[in-house]
């Protein structure tokens, strides 16, 4: 039985200050948490304990060809030129530790799962136990918790390495989830 421990979109556009997402709140709440902190810890602690440690982010290729045009999240990406794979938007936060030898998933979607090989992954890999830490806790973590725990997987959702938009939307967001997943904190895990 193996584990994993998936990051979702800790990409620059969305959680750096200068990002151009910066004004939908999700730097503020990384600041105010110290959510790098969190998550480097998390990172380490699976290093540790033998996790594949996978990364996904959302973007579209330069000509937005994958685009959900009529999203309403994601419709305008291409009118404000955000989330464009290849570019610093796209890239993973450098306050992270991330490796060479670690999992990078692209989505184009809030799902991690659709149409990406992520449930290939793990079940090639023999995975059961599924750590979870991303932006945003109300959008691409409740979706790959929900269809994590269809899929059979143990959903584990660290509280304290999750982002939202508003503190409101984060807690709103596990107590709905705390019903298909574990809801722990960093200290929790060991």
């Amino acid at each position: 039985m193996a584990k994993a421990l998936i990051l979702i979109d800790f990409i620059n556009e969305i959680v750096d200050k200068d990002g151009k997402l910066a004004g939908k709140g999700y730097s503020d709440f990384i600041v105010k948490n110290n959510v790098f902190g969190n998550l480097n810890k998390l990172i380490s602690y699976a290093r540790a304990n033998d996790y594949f440690i996978i990364f996904v982010k959302v973007g579209f290729s330069k000509n937005y060809i994958e685009q959900p045009k009529n999203s309403p999240l994601f419709g305008k990406a291409n009118d404000f030129q955000v989330l464009k794979l290849d570019t610093w938007a796209t890239d993973f936060h450098k306050s992270l530790n991330v490796r060479e030898d670690d999992v990078v998933i692209i989505k184009h979607r809030v799902s991690s799962f659709y149409n990406t090989n992520l449930d290939l992954i793990l079940k090639t890999n023999y995975v059961d136990d599924v750590l979870v830490a991303g932006v945003a806790t109300d959008l691409a973590v409740s979706s790959v918790v929900r269809e994590g725990h269809d899929r059979d997987y143990n959903m584990v959702i660290v509280e304290d390495c999750c982002v939202a938009a508003t503190y409101e939307d984060h807690v709103n967001s596990l107590k709905i989830l705390g019903k298909l997943a574990q809801i722990k904190k960093i200290i929790d895990l060991n």
